[in-house]
């Protein structure tokens, strides 16, 4: 049974930095594909951004791209996502989720942004940019 667990939120000002850390522990798998999603209060939850391997293929939403990367160590099961330049609209809960194992092939990112094709969720955690 895989298992995710997400750790770093807090607390940061407009502008500053955060990283948040997902581990994925039972199984680690050579195929495989680790996401990062956001659900603000009211909002439905949104994309962030992913990676798969092999590769690393990685994928973000035209909300971050250039504010954030998202990096990790399959063979460890971990990803994290640095936020820089953050803003008060980043506010959210942040959710990893993983999809283990990958039997897809395809790099195509709409594979990677619908939170429907991940199996397995963490429990989130709460990222809040004061302005």
């Amino acid at each position: 049974q895989v298992q995710v667990a997400e750790s770093g939120g807090g607390l940061v000002q407009a502008g500053g930095s955060l990283r948040v850390t997902c581990a994925v522990s039972g199984r680690t798998f050579s195929r495989s594909a680790m996401g990062w999603f956001r659900q603000a209060p009211g909002k439905e939850r949104e994309f962030v951004a992913a990676i798969r391997w092999p590769g690393p293929y990685r994928y973000y939403s035209d909300d971050v791209k250039g504010r954030f990367t998202v990096s990790g160590d399959n063979a460890k099961g971990t990803v994290d996502l640095q936020m820089s330049s953050l803003r008060p609209e980043d506010t959210a809960v942040y959710y990893c989720a993983a999809i283990a194992p990958l039997t897809s092939y395809s790099t195509a990112s709409s594979d990677y942004t619908d939170p429907g094709r991940y199996p397995y969720w963490g429990q989130g955690t709460q990222v809040t940019v004061s302005s």
